[in-house]
């Protein structure tokens, strides 16, 4: 090899070079990701059953056994509505591990009250008996009407985070 051919090589091996702290930086990030994932599950599963004990009956059995598509669309909104909030917490830390995960933990307790309390208002208001919604063995637009309202609840609480 000449050696303008070896000055060439490792020019080019300096240019695909990592940069001083990637990997600390890389490792951070999986720690932070795996960090919030673990908070995320906990949070979606303390949604689930919140929702759950708002409810009349148990979710799981009403899923489960009786297969039922209203419990399932009930259910099934109030998680993902929590996803919402979880999602936003994390995207208003602004990349501060601690602080992140702390208001990530709050903000969601938070929006999990939020949908709770607001759910059964406003089953109450609407005037929808969702004990027998429970057990309608078809999906029934109230079911729809009430897991979009969960969604809405969601997205609002998670657009007052940001």
């Amino acid at each position: 090899m000449t050696q303008a051919r070896a000055v060439e090589f490792v020019s080019t091996l300096d240019g695909l070079a990592l940069e001083k702290g990637f990997g600390e930086a890389l490792g951070r990030g999986a720690v932070a990701i795996l960090a919030y994932a673990a908070l995320g599950v906990l949070l979606l599963v303390a949604g689930y059953y919140a929702i759950d004990l708002a409810t009349p009956g148990r979710l799981t059995t009403i899923i489960r056994a009786e297969r039922n598509p209203n419990a399932t669309v009930l259910a099934a909104s109030g998680v993902f509505a929590v996803a919402l909030i979880v999602a936003a917490s994390i995207w208003a830390s602004g990349g501060r591990l601690a602080e992140g995960l702390l208001s990530t933990l709050v903000f969601g307790a938070v929006g999990i009250a939020a949908q709770v309390v607001a759910s059964f208002v406003f089953d109450r208001l609407v005037g929808i008996d969702l004990r027998g919604l429970l057990h309608e063995p078809k999906l029934e637009p109230a079911a729809v009407l009430l897991g979009s309202t969960h969604l809405g609840i969601g997205l609002v609480t998670a657009v007052a985070v940001i």
